[in-house]
């Protein structure tokens, strides 16, 4: 039954390490065949990286801690417009529409495991660590794909009218 109310956001407890919801969240999401130990591991072990990463890196305008390259991450693959299939008169339109603040970080989510996933050949914290610091700095697949959304969007403004 699509819809109904869970209370799923009043469960979630937020992760072990650094006692945070959203990152939580982001571990379930990443999890795969119910074995949370693993993601939690192969997470982690993609924090650590990016510490290690920004360690030896010194640089003054980036962020101090692998949990705000995470949450910076997160905050620049969120899409601010998607389009969406309207069939209008017998034709279908793809039409611009904003983006709600959960789906925005569904979206995020989604994107960011499908990217990482998607590259073969390493190990998954590897990759994962990877995307979530390319994103941060506004590169990888995940904003591509992020800008290709919009890029969609904005092609599509003229049927923006048939949004209701």
């Amino acid at each position: 039954m699509a819809g109904r109310i869970t209370k799923s956001e009043e469960q979630l407890r937020p992760d072990p390490r650094f006692n945070d919801i959203v990152l939580s969240k982001f571990i379930n999401c990443v999890m795969y065949g119910g074995k949370k130990a693993t993601a939690q591991r192969m997470m982690y072990s993609a924090l650590d990286e990016i510490q290690a990463r920004l360690d030896k890196e010194k640089n003054e305008n980036a962020p101090k801690t692998s949990i705000e390259v995470f949450r910076q991450a997160i905050d620049n693959v969120k899409p601010g417009v998607e389009v969406r299939s309207r069939r209008v008169g017998g034709a279908n339109y793809q039409v611009p529409m904003s983006v709600t603040a959960k789906r925005q970080q569904s979206l995020a989510f989604r994107w960011l495991i499908v990217s990482a996933r998607s590259e073969k050949g390493k190990p998954m914290h590897k990759r994962l660590a990877r995307e979530l610091y390319d994103a941060a700095r506004g590169e990888g697949k995940a904003m591509t794909t992020r800008e290709n959304t919009h890029r969609m969007a904005e092609a599509n403004k003229a049927f923006a009218h048939f949004a209701w």
